[in-house]
Protein backbone atom coordinates (compact mmCIF):
# COMPACT_ATOMS: atom_id res chain seq x y z
CA UNK A 1 0.00 0.00 0.00
CA UNK A 2 1.37 3.37 -0.87
CA UNK A 3 0.25 4.95 2.41
CA UNK A 4 2.93 4.39 4.82
CA UNK A 5 1.89 6.38 8.10
CA UNK A 6 -2.22 6.93 8.03
CA UNK A 7 -2.15 9.12 10.67
CA UNK A 8 -0.12 11.95 9.18
CA UNK A 9 -1.59 10.94 5.73
CA UNK A 10 -4.98 11.61 7.07
CA UNK A 11 -3.91 15.01 8.59
CA UNK A 12 -2.41 16.20 5.48
CA UNK A 13 -5.33 15.08 3.47
CA UNK A 14 -7.76 17.26 5.72
CA UNK A 15 -5.34 20.31 5.53
CA UNK A 16 -5.39 20.17 1.96
CA UNK A 17 -9.17 19.77 1.47
CA UNK A 18 -9.36 22.42 3.77
CA UNK A 19 -7.61 24.70 1.95
CA UNK A 20 -9.27 23.74 -1.32
CA UNK A 21 -12.92 24.80 0.23
CA UNK A 22 -11.13 28.28 1.47
CA UNK A 23 -9.79 28.75 -2.06
CA UNK A 24 -13.05 28.02 -3.52
CA UNK A 25 -14.69 30.59 -1.02
CA UNK A 26 -11.81 33.82 -2.19
CA UNK A 27 -12.65 33.12 -5.64
CA UNK A 28 -16.35 33.18 -5.08
CA UNK A 29 -18.30 36.74 -5.28
CA UNK A 30 -19.32 36.80 -1.83
CA UNK A 31 -17.10 39.72 -0.55
CA UNK A 32 -19.56 42.86 -1.56
CA UNK A 33 -20.81 44.29 -4.48
CA UNK A 34 -19.84 40.27 -6.36
CA UNK A 35 -16.31 40.51 -5.78
CA UNK A 36 -14.22 37.39 -5.16
CA UNK A 37 -11.17 37.85 -2.47
CA UNK A 38 -8.77 38.80 -4.62
CA UNK A 39 -10.49 41.84 -6.04
CA UNK A 40 -11.93 42.80 -2.90
CA UNK A 41 -8.44 42.84 -1.47
CA UNK A 42 -6.66 44.37 -4.38
CA UNK A 43 -9.22 46.79 -4.27
CA UNK A 44 -9.00 47.63 -0.57
CA UNK A 45 -5.04 48.33 -0.86
CA UNK A 46 -5.79 50.76 -4.13
CA UNK A 47 -7.69 52.50 -1.67
CA UNK A 48 -4.80 52.59 0.79
CA UNK A 49 -2.19 53.41 -1.17
CA UNK A 50 -3.89 56.39 -2.36
CA UNK A 51 -4.78 57.52 0.66
CA UNK A 52 -1.03 57.69 0.73
CA UNK A 53 0.32 59.11 -2.46
CA UNK A 54 -1.38 62.47 -2.01
CA UNK A 55 1.76 64.72 -2.08
CA UNK A 56 0.27 67.19 -4.46
CA UNK A 57 0.03 70.09 -1.30
CA UNK A 58 3.44 69.35 -0.50
CA UNK A 59 4.76 70.37 -3.78
CA UNK A 60 2.82 73.03 -4.52
CA UNK A 61 4.62 74.92 -1.41
CA UNK A 62 7.35 73.98 -2.84
CA UNK A 63 6.38 75.06 -6.33
CA UNK A 64 5.71 79.04 -4.41
CA UNK A 65 9.67 79.60 -5.23
CA UNK A 66 9.38 79.37 -8.96
CA UNK A 67 6.69 82.13 -9.32
CA UNK A 68 8.65 84.38 -11.05
CA UNK A 69 10.94 81.65 -12.45
CA UNK A 70 10.58 82.04 -16.69
CA UNK A 71 12.29 79.64 -18.54
CA UNK A 72 12.67 79.25 -22.45
CA UNK A 73 12.94 75.25 -23.73
CA UNK A 74 13.10 74.39 -27.35
CA UNK A 75 11.09 70.59 -26.97
CA UNK A 76 11.29 67.87 -29.53
CA UNK A 77 8.34 65.11 -29.15
CA UNK A 78 7.94 61.70 -31.35
CA UNK A 79 5.07 62.70 -33.41
CA UNK A 80 3.69 65.97 -35.23
CA UNK A 81 0.34 65.40 -33.31
CA UNK A 82 2.14 65.29 -29.76
CA UNK A 83 3.93 68.43 -30.73
CA UNK A 84 0.60 70.51 -31.36
CA UNK A 85 -1.12 68.91 -28.30
CA UNK A 86 1.85 70.15 -26.32
CA UNK A 87 1.96 73.95 -27.76
CA UNK A 88 -2.21 74.07 -27.54
CA UNK A 89 -1.82 73.14 -23.49
CA UNK A 90 1.12 75.42 -22.88
CA UNK A 91 -1.20 78.27 -24.00
CA UNK A 92 -3.72 77.08 -22.28
CA UNK A 93 -1.74 77.30 -19.48
CA UNK A 94 -0.64 80.79 -20.14
CA UNK A 95 2.49 80.06 -21.49
CA UNK A 96 4.08 81.56 -24.75
CA UNK A 97 4.13 77.81 -27.26
CA UNK A 98 5.15 77.86 -30.85
CA UNK A 99 4.94 74.61 -32.63
CA UNK A 100 6.87 73.57 -35.87
CA UNK A 101 6.21 70.03 -36.39
CA UNK A 102 7.75 67.56 -33.71
CA UNK A 103 9.16 70.42 -31.84
CA UNK A 104 7.80 73.50 -29.43
CA UNK A 105 9.37 76.21 -28.42
CA UNK A 106 7.77 77.31 -24.56
CA UNK A 107 8.52 81.08 -23.31
CA UNK A 108 7.39 81.30 -19.95
CA UNK A 109 6.43 81.29 -15.62
CA UNK A 110 7.68 78.12 -14.82
CA UNK A 111 5.77 78.61 -11.15
CA UNK A 112 2.37 79.42 -12.62
CA UNK A 113 2.70 76.76 -15.21
CA UNK A 114 3.36 74.27 -12.68
CA UNK A 115 0.29 75.69 -10.32
CA UNK A 116 -1.73 74.86 -13.73
CA UNK A 117 -0.72 70.87 -13.55
CA UNK A 118 -1.09 70.70 -9.74
CA UNK A 119 -4.79 71.80 -10.07
CA UNK A 120 -5.20 69.54 -12.86
CA UNK A 121 -3.79 66.82 -10.94
CA UNK A 122 -5.26 67.88 -7.91
CA UNK A 123 -9.47 67.68 -9.55
CA UNK A 124 -7.96 64.27 -10.98
CA UNK A 125 -7.06 62.98 -8.07
CA UNK A 126 -10.39 63.49 -6.31
CA UNK A 127 -12.38 62.23 -8.84
CA UNK A 128 -13.03 65.37 -10.76
CA UNK A 129 -12.13 65.04 -14.00
CA UNK A 130 -14.64 66.72 -16.00
CA UNK A 131 -13.22 69.45 -14.69
CA UNK A 132 -9.69 68.67 -16.41
CA UNK A 133 -11.86 67.38 -19.53
CA UNK A 134 -13.86 71.04 -19.52
CA UNK A 135 -10.40 72.54 -19.58
CA UNK A 136 -9.44 71.17 -23.13
CA UNK A 137 -11.95 69.90 -24.73
CA UNK A 138 -10.44 66.12 -24.48
CA UNK A 139 -10.67 63.17 -22.23
CA UNK A 140 -9.17 63.81 -18.87
CA UNK A 141 -6.98 61.11 -18.74
CA UNK A 142 -5.63 62.06 -22.14
CA UNK A 143 -5.22 65.54 -21.16
CA UNK A 144 -3.25 64.22 -18.11
CA UNK A 145 -1.31 62.09 -20.74
CA UNK A 146 -0.28 65.23 -22.73
CA UNK A 147 1.11 66.63 -19.46
CA UNK A 148 2.85 64.29 -18.51
CA UNK A 149 4.86 63.83 -21.89
CA UNK A 150 5.05 67.69 -21.60
CA UNK A 151 6.80 67.40 -18.48
CA UNK A 152 8.86 64.69 -19.30
CA UNK A 153 10.48 66.46 -22.05
CA UNK A 154 10.59 69.71 -20.30
CA UNK A 155 12.78 68.41 -17.22
CA UNK A 156 15.22 66.64 -20.06
CA UNK A 157 15.61 70.20 -21.99
CA UNK A 158 15.97 71.97 -18.48
CA UNK A 159 19.28 69.52 -17.52
CA UNK A 160 20.83 70.02 -20.54
CA UNK A 161 20.54 73.93 -19.82
CA UNK A 162 22.03 73.10 -16.44
CA UNK A 163 19.04 74.31 -14.73
CA UNK A 164 18.62 71.87 -12.03
CA UNK A 165 16.45 73.28 -9.20
CA UNK A 166 13.75 74.14 -12.09
CA UNK A 167 14.09 70.36 -13.74
CA UNK A 168 13.63 68.82 -10.20
CA UNK A 169 10.28 70.97 -9.79
CA UNK A 170 9.16 69.89 -13.01
CA UNK A 171 10.21 66.16 -12.58
CA UNK A 172 8.02 65.99 -8.72
CA UNK A 173 5.24 67.81 -10.57
CA UNK A 174 4.96 64.72 -13.12
CA UNK A 175 5.94 62.02 -10.72
CA UNK A 176 4.09 62.56 -7.88
CA UNK A 177 1.29 64.63 -8.90
CA UNK A 178 0.76 63.59 -12.51
CA UNK A 179 1.36 59.66 -12.63
CA UNK A 180 -0.55 59.27 -9.14
CA UNK A 181 -3.29 61.71 -10.45
CA UNK A 182 -3.79 59.06 -13.43
CA UNK A 183 -3.11 56.15 -11.58
CA UNK A 184 -5.58 56.29 -8.87
CA UNK A 185 -8.30 58.02 -10.69
CA UNK A 186 -11.78 56.95 -10.02
CA UNK A 187 -10.29 55.26 -7.10
CA UNK A 188 -11.62 56.20 -3.70
CA UNK A 189 -8.84 57.05 -1.08
CA UNK A 190 -9.05 55.36 2.08
CA UNK A 191 -6.22 56.47 5.50
CA UNK A 192 -4.51 53.04 6.36
CA UNK A 193 -5.61 53.98 10.39
CA UNK A 194 -9.58 53.63 8.65
CA UNK A 195 -8.65 49.97 7.84
CA UNK A 196 -5.73 48.92 10.06
CA UNK A 197 -7.65 45.65 11.32
CA UNK A 198 -8.81 44.77 8.39
CA UNK A 199 -5.05 45.22 6.33
CA UNK A 200 -3.59 43.19 9.73
CA UNK A 201 -6.41 40.34 9.17
CA UNK A 202 -5.70 40.18 5.43
CA UNK A 203 -1.67 40.08 6.15
CA UNK A 204 -2.29 37.41 9.00
CA UNK A 205 -4.22 35.29 6.62
CA UNK A 206 -2.10 35.22 3.80
CA UNK A 207 0.35 34.47 6.19
CA UNK A 208 -1.22 31.44 7.73
CA UNK A 209 -2.73 30.31 4.43
CA UNK A 210 0.71 29.74 2.59
CA UNK A 211 1.82 27.60 5.63
CA UNK A 212 -1.40 25.78 5.55
CA UNK A 213 -0.69 24.65 2.01
CA UNK A 214 2.75 24.12 3.08
CA UNK A 215 1.83 21.53 6.16
CA UNK A 216 -0.52 19.72 4.20
CA UNK A 217 2.43 18.72 1.45
CA UNK A 218 4.72 18.42 4.39
CA UNK A 219 1.92 15.26 6.01
CA UNK A 220 0.68 14.05 2.84
CA UNK A 221 4.45 13.62 1.60
CA UNK A 222 4.90 12.18 5.50
CA UNK A 223 1.98 10.13 4.84
CA UNK A 224 3.43 8.00 1.84
CA UNK A 225 6.88 7.89 3.28
CA UNK A 226 8.44 10.30 1.76
CA UNK A 227 10.92 12.76 4.08
CA UNK A 228 14.17 14.07 3.91
CA UNK A 229 16.85 13.35 5.79
CA UNK A 230 20.50 14.80 6.36
CA UNK A 231 22.90 13.34 4.69
CA UNK A 232 25.75 11.68 6.46
CA UNK A 233 29.16 12.81 6.98
CA UNK A 234 31.90 10.94 4.65
CA UNK A 235 34.53 9.72 7.05
CA UNK A 236 37.75 10.28 5.77
CA UNK A 237 39.76 6.30 6.23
Amino acid sequence: MIVKHAKTFSIGVVLALSFLCVLGVIFSPVFGDGKNGLVYADDMFNKLSKGSSYFIPKIAKSNEKFAGTIITASMKFDKPEQGAGAARFLAAAGAEAKNEGVEVTVNGNLGALMAKVLQDSDDMFKNEGKKVADRYGVDEKEAMTTWWGILKVMDKELKKQGKIEESKIVSDVMKKAVEPAFNFYKIEAQKVTEKAGTMTGLLVFYVAYTMWWGFAIFFLFDGVGLTMKKAKVKKEV
